[in-house]
């Protein structure tokens, strides 16, 4: 066996997460951070204007982080791209608070992006954080036009080794994604229009409309607690979720694709759910529905929902 070569050069990786209302989850992230193998990175946490919690406390146990504190909560999307505005690196992790890291995470997902010129985007595999066996993500299928939904690919799965290999991947996962900053200075930050959920999709989507590729890599690491701020199901969380997930067909889906596909969405597959949730009595899911809906009658003809922020 041919000996690995040691890496005798380490560029800076600034690693970005987003604190709401869980600074001591953050801490746990950052801990398992301070453990990593990797030797040049910062930690940059966007506190998104937290009401029920004290972001200072990340500072004071991690005094080397750079913590910003947003006097208003803008979103996700605009929490990852302070962020972006700050770091330094030449290399972009993107890091949702509510994971932990493996010590040896880093260096997979950045000799995969050093290795060919053409991959805009890694992520690692990610299990679920209480069951540390069951895989969340080994890569994406690509996203149906009609339905707007994809797959995780491994999702539920006991992880035996069976995707213990590198592959192409229709999405990184917004949980942990890797971006070279001169791609992010090529196709801009993401879309502010978002708020949360789909941003990263969207940005994954104008990573390769530029021509760029994205992988699954195998042998990096995270663990995954999921759902923390927003619930396992909340009116919130709904709500973004469809008012968003047709924010991103008009980003994204063009021509005959994008007609059959609102026609779906707005005909049979919102009004099928939102009903459910009626007839179980759950009025303010319900109610989730019909103000995503509304917000694009709304904005129907607003030029903010296709801009792309430049850094």
């Amino acid at each position: 066996m041919i000996p690995k070569k040691r890496r005798t050069e380490y560029p800076l990786i600034s690693i970005i997460t987003v604190n709401y209302n869980h600074s001591e989850v953050t801490c746990e992230l950052i801990e398992s951070l301070n453990k990593i193998s990797y030797p040049n990175i910062e930690i940059i946490v966007i506190d998104n204007c937290s009401p029920d919690d004290d972001p200072k406390l990340i500072k004071r146990r991690f005094p080397n982080i750079i913590l910003v504190e947003n006097p208003i909560n803008y979103g996700f999307a605009a929490g990852n791209n302070y962020g972006l505005m700050r770091a330094q690196g030449k290399y972009v992790l993107l890091l949702n608070n509510d994971t932990v890291v493996a010590e040896n995470f880093i260096e997979p997902l950045l000799e995969k992006l050093e290795s060919d010129q053409s991959i805009g985007a890694v992520s690692p595999k990610i299990r679920f954080f209480h069951t540390p066996d069951t895989i969340q993500y080994a890569g994406y299928t690509p996203i149906d036009s009609r339905t707007m939904r994809n797959f995780s690919i491994g999702y539920n799965e006991v992880d035996k080794g069976q995707y213990d290999f590198d592959r192409e991947t229709a999405y990184a996962h917004g949980a942990a994604m890797m971006v070279p900053m001169e791609i992010v200075k090529q196709i801009g930050m993401m879309s502010y229009i978002f708020f949360l959920y789909y941003e990263e999709a969207d940005w994954c989507a104008r990573i390769y409309n530029a021509g760029y590729k994205m992988f699954y890599v195998h042998n990096s690491l995270i663990y995954h607690k999921e759902s923390i701020s927003t619930g396992k199901l909340s009116p919130m969380k709904i709500y973004y979720l469809n008012r968003n997930r047709l924010v991103f067909m008009r980003r994204n889906i063009k021509g005959k694709d994008f007609y059959i596909g609102i026609f779906y969405q707005l005909f049979i597959a919102i009004p099928k759910n939102a009903l459910k949730f009626f007839f179980k009595g759950k009025f303010q899911l319900f109610h989730a529905y019909n103000r995503a809906i509304g917000w694009h009658l709304k904005n129907l003809f607003n030029k903010e929902i296709h801009e792309n922020p430049m850094l």
